[in-house]
């Protein structure tokens, strides 16, 4: 997941703006561009709609990058994981779990963490990546597997529709 992160941040909305040579330079088609913002757009609304318990939002385009760079990051680890199965069907369940959501749960656990409500409200307005809660209920929701994994159907809480779902890559 990592390593597909930190690749995609080459493409994000500030990393598009650099060219092979690393000049500052923008080199997409503006077809292109306008469907990489229209779909960034639909990333923003999500994460503006996350907020603290007392009601601090978080600041979607501020976290553009890194919100981006989670989406593509699972994405690709997923595809890794999929590969690796050469075919095969998935392992057994363990303790219930197929392969698939294991596969999630381990993005979900890697997010877990301890703050403070001032810290958390500090680093929602300054810092541009967002809080494990938000990365954990951002990212997956916008991929397929995620839904087949888990089975998550229209009326599940957090569902979102595939119109919904932004295609950036």
């Amino acid at each position: 997941m990592v390593i597909g992160h930190e690749m995609s941040h080459g493409f994000d909305d500030q990393g598009r703006n650099f060219d092979k040579d690393g000049n500052m330079r923008d080199w997409w088609t503006k077809e292109d561009a306008d469907k990489f913002k229209e779909q960034s757009e639909l990333l923003v609304k999500q994460y503006e709609g996350f907020s603290t318990a007392d009601g601090v939002h978080v600041n979607g385009r501020l976290s553009l990058g890194e919100n981006i760079a989670d989406y593509a990051g699972l994405t690709m680890a997923f595809d890794a994981y999929t590969l690796s199965l050469e075919g095969k069907p998935e392992p057994e369940a363990i303790d219930g779990f197929s392969g698939s959501q294991r596969f999630f749960l381990a993005n979900a656990q890697i997010w877990r963490g301890l703050i403070r409500d001032e810290a958390l409200k500090r680093l929602i307005q300054e810092d541009v990546h967002p809080w494990g809660e938000f990365r954990v209920n951002g990212a997956p929701f916008n991929v397929d597997a995620f839904y087949k994994a888990f089975n998550i159907q229209a009326g599940d809480k957090l569902y979102r529709t595939p119109d919904q779902r932004p295609k950036i890559w």
